[in-house]
């Protein structure tokens, strides 16, 4: 923290304490270049020192790699590398979770070099392009495996290594398309902002690269298997798949989400119909709880590091335990149809696991589910178990190379797709209604710090506005912390706080209502932002002010006036690099699953799965 204190210091001194709201200075980009170019130049000079023999580092790490005690019984050029990209991928989830505990109790960056949190998410992701790399570069005089890439006349890169660079890759382009898209169109406090959406994709799919390259280690040889060491990696693997899966609902762990709740269930039930149907078949037995404890350990972990050492708040995550029960029975009484146990587990985990989950909110989430999601939230959560149980299928599958043939597969795949889009694109439907307002009534308590704290009472107009909502909540962020209050209805139409609430300083402080398909806010509190040209919105003592587009205050730093061509070009750039990616990481599984099998046999491995359907 001395480290963000110090550059926070320098950079505030330079830009005349303005946070920015555009893209970074000059400077910074500057510097940034600089810095990746360096790092970068070294990496190619270290593979090509390495093929040319001059250079034996790679060689010694690999050949201790393949001997140390986490060994999974792979060669060199698949432990060295998947050791790196681990490790990569557990320092840029720390970086991620901080940053986003960042962004909530303080607001904007002074720079994106005073953040901290942005040097472990660029670590982190340099390392996992570093990690596809040097799967490429390892193997000398030799093609590795049936499915390696040809790259020049004696040189093949394993298929793996070729997918997890384009992965880390994509996932680097999203810092400098970020600063373009803060050019443009302003700073989106998202998680779901398309250049984070880059970062975060490119490193979640990276999880596939490493599971290709984990087969494709097994190919052309018998190795050494050490049992455990190779059921944990792969663990591993697909817990950090879960992971990765599970972050796209990251606001609503903090009590900050800027969607309607019902997509909280269908993302949560995606992510574990992916990953755990994924890891029971492609692990054996055990697989999906063992991905389970992998996935509770870290995320603990992270959540513990950044609410105590780093003192800001605390994500809450969802646990999957009753989801990874339920794939587990379904592969009991599904070993020999994996299309039927696929979607049996997607509607386990869309009902048994909603119920699980929906549980669990109410005593470890900032906003627990409520009878608002009674109906549509069971449907939205069955349609992401079943796509996902589908695509988890389909990867292990793979994995294993008995994909079924390409009229089969292709259908399932595009259906599962079409089933999730259906279902996200109902979840992003909102209104915002005219004619709410509220009546606020604020009594100023006393307060140890600087900040204004006030008890409020709300009354909204009209009464059926918040009907059995999903959420009704004065929420303040980005004053120093974090508040979400619930108001309690006191009898007579009006709600009250259960706590004082800050309204001043940096804060930004809003009345929030989702009920059904509303979502909409009233500003309480909003302090003055030179740097996007706007006044203080003060709170008196006695109020009344209209329910407005709560994306105006949770995104304040938006730019108004952009043309809509601008938006949706920007916008299908990003999806069309998006969707190259999945195209080409969809082409390495379907290469990988028609090669030819591995000679070592699955049973030598300690490891039973999901039988191929029939």
């Amino acid at each position: 923290m001395v480290f963000h204190n110090t550059m926070t210091a320098i950079v505030l001194a330079v830009a005349g304490d303005i946070r920015p709201a555009g893209g970074a200075a000059l400077d910074q980009i500057i510097f940034a270049s600089v810095a990746a170019a360096v790092l970068t130049s070294g990496l190619l000079l270290l593979g090509y020192g390495h093929r040319t023999g001059r250079v034996r580092v790679l060689r010694w790490l690999a050949d201790l790699t393949e001997r140390w005690p986490f060994a999974a019984g792979g060669p060199g050029w698949v432990e060295l590398p998947s050791a790196v990209a681990l490790f990569s991928l557990i320092t840029a989830l720390l970086g991620v979770y901080w940053d986003i505990s960042l962004h909530i109790a303080e607001g904007r960056d002074v720079g994106p070099l005073a953040n901290p949190a942005h040097y472990l998410i660029m670590f982190g992701l340099f390392g996992i392009f570093t990690s596809g790399v040097l799967v490429m570069v390892l193997p000398v005089g030799e093609r590795p495996s049936p499915v390696a890439v040809r790259i020049t006349r004696d040189w093949y890169a394993p298929l793996g290594g070729v997918m997890i660079a384009g992965a880390g890759l994509f996932a680097l382009a999203g810092f400098p398309f970020d600063d373009v898209w803060h050019r443009l169109f302003g700073q989106d406090v998202t998680v779901w902002g398309p250049t984070h959406l880059m970062m975060i994709g490119g490193a979640v799919i990276s999880l596939v690269g490493l599971a290709v390259l984990d087969r494709e280690g097994r190919m052309l040889r018998t190795p050494d298997v050490t049992p455990l060491g190779l059921f944990v990696r792969r663990c591993m693997i697909m817990g950090g798949f879960l992971i990765g899966m599970a972050l796209f609902e990251a606001e609503w762990e903090f009590g900050v989400p800027q969607f309607r709740m019902v997509l909280q269930p269908l993302l949560l039930a995606l992510a574990a119909g992916a990953a755990l149907v994924a890891a029971r078949m492609w692990i054996g037995p055990g697989g999906a709880l063992g991905a389970v404890s992998f996935y509770v350990g870290l995320r603990g972990l992270v959540s513990i590091i950044v609410g105590l050492f780093f003192a800001k708040p605390i994500p809450a995550f969802p646990v999957f335990l009753v989801e990874a029960l339920g794939v587990e029975l379904a592969a009991l009484a599904l070993s020999r149809r994996p299309v039927a146990f696929g979607t049996v587990s997607g509607v386990l985990i869309g009902t048994v696991g909603f119920a699980a989950e929906y549980a669990w909110t109410q005593f470890a989430f900032p906003l627990p589910w409520t009878a608002d999601i009674l109906i549509e939230g069971p449907v939205m959560a069955v349609a992401g178990g079943v796509a996902g149980g589908v695509a988890g299928v389909l990867l292990a599958l793979g994995l294993r190379g008995q994909l079924p043939r390409p009229a089969l597969a292709r259908p399932l795949f595009a259906g599962a797709l079409l089933v999730l889009v259906a279902a996200m694109a109902n979840g992003l439907v909102i209104t915002i209604p005219g004619g709410v307002r509220a009546d606020v009534s604020l009594t100023e308590v006393a307060s140890p710090g600087p900040a204004r704290m006030a008890n409020a009472v709300v009354r909204i107009v009209p009464p059926n506005a918040a009907d059995r909502p999903s959420w009704l909540t004065i929420t303040a962020w980005q004053g120093g912390g974090l508040y979400v209050d619930h108001l309690v209805p006191r009898g007579d139409g009006s709600y009250r706080t259960t706590a004082p609430v800050p309204l001043s300083g940096t804060w930004k402080t809003l009345v929030r209502l989702q009920d059904g398909r509303v979502l909409t806010a009233v500003p309480l509190y909003l302090p003055e932002d030179t740097a996007i040209g706007k006044p203080e919105l003060p709170a008196p003592p006695r109020f009344t002010r209209d329910a407005i587009n709560e994306k105006l205050i949770m995104q304040r730093e938006i730019k108004e006036g952009v043309p809509g061509w601008l938006w949706n070009t920007a916008s299908a750039v990003v999806l069309i690099c998006a969707g190259l990616i999945v195209l080409g990481y969809g082409w390495g599984v379907s290469r990988i699953a028609g090669s030819p099998r591995p000679r070592s046999r699955e049973a030598a491995e300690g490891l039973r799965s999901v039988a191929p359907a029939q």
